[in-house]
């Protein structure tokens, strides 16, 4: 593509050596990345600066760059612009010739549950046989391809070129995590969304963000900033999320588990051996896109546990049947999910029962321990991995929401772990992050040992188990391989047990096998 061409979007300040046209066969935001006649993109991040690269990014290929400063000693075009992440959105759009135009694209934004509510939609949708892509923080997918996840939302020229990717293979449906780090970065500015939802928001990422406001403004502005005759799916249960409704150029669709005003709502639910069902209350009709959705009222059954998964189900059914699906196929595809890794997952159900759970912040944490309430269980032994690079106040109340459990759930003892050589640098546990929780457990009267790898924590639970206990295996990024460690070490002490059912919950793992 012409360079001439490629920049028009852009809100130039100034250029540099711009002289004549170029053609352009890439671009990176990466030096290393380059080839030659890329485009390099010099972005300002947390760690470092792009810009400090420019010379190795010439040297790998790079005939023109894009910056918000000027180099000096540079003979090649600069383009000088105000912000180069929002360059590097309008760009990609651009150079892969906005792809996400071609497909319906439903983005669901939540503190809670993202991951899970695309999936239930990717079931949905598969089994009223579209082609799928999807795309978050366990695995983007396109068709039957999965590829691990390094960000929730990948960075603006990674999900350019996946979504043209989906085009090139007629991919019709793409549900979409939208994270607030992919809000606030500016990595989905030119997505073309069809379909948006707000599930839930709570207090995880108010360090990163630097306040609790700057994060709502974050994740607001997904709904805030919705187009035109797209559909804006708002859970009222929410007090913050309902003051969005006169907030958006979108078409509000209202949802909720238990408001007889809301558009769609739940009533009956119940909740057998963990698992839910309930009735869906279309409570007016409305038209989406070229569809009329009438009043009605369904029963759901959910082939997954939780609290939270009715919750993620709410929003997956009012996108579904806003999107014009068949409510026969909205209740087979929720029946037939199996779930989401290390969401709320069964991985051992036997003589005792192992549950793999993400166990991100205190409303997760609230809704997987109140499930746990409703089980039938003699003693619960939790293995909690210490979440590194959240900060003190995600650890601080991680720790109070658990205590906030210890009498109804009869928690005597927790084991910690900081995983160490199970993570990155990224997710190491800092010493204020381990002490803050620790200081907590303890005064609360809890005993807490925690150990430094995974594999000894477990190996340290695991021998206390008896029948009828439930494990629990707890945590984010620190958590992953958990399942794997715990399967390893029921092989190496179950010499009869059958080794393909053992390993078949995590056979299909994309993290953490």
């Amino acid at each position: 593509m012409l360079l001439e061409e490629l920049i028009k979007s852009l809100n130039i300040i100034d250029t540099r050596n711009y002289e004549g046209d170029l053609n352009i066969e890439g671009i990176a935001y990466h030096s290393e990345r380059v080839k030659s006649d890329f485009l390099y993109v010099a972005i300002k991040g947390y760690i470092t600066d792009g810009h400090k690269y420019i010379n190795s990014s010439i040297n790998n290929g790079a005939v023109a760059v894009v910056v918000e400063d000027f180099s000096d000693g540079i003979n090649i075009p600069q383009i000088k612009v105000s912000n180069s992440r929002e360059a590097l959105s309008q760009l990609s759009n651009k150079f892969y010739n906005s792809p996400s135009e071609h497909m319906r694209v439903i983005g669901v934004t939540a503190t809670n549950g993202k991951t899970t509510t695309t999936f239930m939609l990717n079931e949905i949708y598969e089994k009223a046989n579209f082609t799928t892509g999807l795309i978050g923080s366990v695995m983007n997918k396109v068709g039957k391809r999965y590829v691990p996840a390094e960000l929730t939302t990948p960075e603006s020229l990674d999900l350019h070129r996946l979504f043209g990717l989906m085009e090139k293979e007629g991919i019709e449906k793409v549900p979409m995590e939208v994270s607030s780090s992919a809000l606030e970065l500016y990595r989905v500015n030119d997505v073309d969304f069809d379909i948006v939802s707000f599930n839930n928001f709570s207090r995880e990422h108010i360090d990163q963000h630097g306040s609790f406001e700057k994060y709502w403004e974050a994740k607001s502005s997904l709904i805030r900033n919705a187009k035109e005759g797209s559909y804006a799916l708002l859970n009222i249960d929410d007090a913050k999320i309902r003051t969005l409704i006169s907030k958006t150029r979108a078409n509000v669709i209202t949802y909720s588990q238990k408001n007889e005003n809301a558009d769609i709502y739940l009533k009956d639910i119940e909740l057998i051996k963990g698992r839910a069902k309930f009735k869906v209350v279309v409570n007016r009709e409305y038209r989406a896109f070229s569809n009329i959705i009438r009043k009605d009222e369904f029963q759901v059954e959910l082939g997954i546990p939780g609290y939270h998964s009715v919750e993620n189900a709410i929003v997956a059914i009012a996108i579904a049947l806003t999107d014009g699906i068949p409510k026969g196929k909205i209740q087979e595809g929720l029946k037939g999910f199996k779930g989401v890794e290390r969401r709320f997952e069964y991985i051992y159900e036997n003589d005792f029962l192992i549950i793999d759970d993400h166990f991100a912040n205190l409303k997760n944490i609230n809704v997987s321990l109140e499930t746990l309430s409703k089980i039938d269980h003699k003693d619960l032994h939790l293995i909690y991995a210490i979440r590194g690079n959240r900060g003190i106040t995600v650890n601080k109340e991680n720790a109070e929401a658990v205590v906030a459990w210890k009498d109804k759930l009869n928690i005597k003892e927790i084991i910690g772990t900081k995983s160490i050589g199970a993570v990155t640098g990224k997710d190491m546990v800092s010493d204020e992050e381990e002490k803050v929780f620790k200081d907590t457990i303890e005064s609360a009267g809890i005993k807490l040992n925690i150990y430094d790898t995974l594999e000894e924590a477990i190996e340290k639970a695991l021998k206390k188990v008896e029948k009828d206990d439930i494990v629990l295996l707890a945590g984010c990024q620190g958590m992953d391989k958990g399942a794997k460690i715990v399967l390893d070490y029921l092989y190496g002490i179950k010499p009869d047990i059958n080794k393909e059912e053992l390993y078949k919950p995590i056979k299909k793992r994309v993290v953490g096998k």
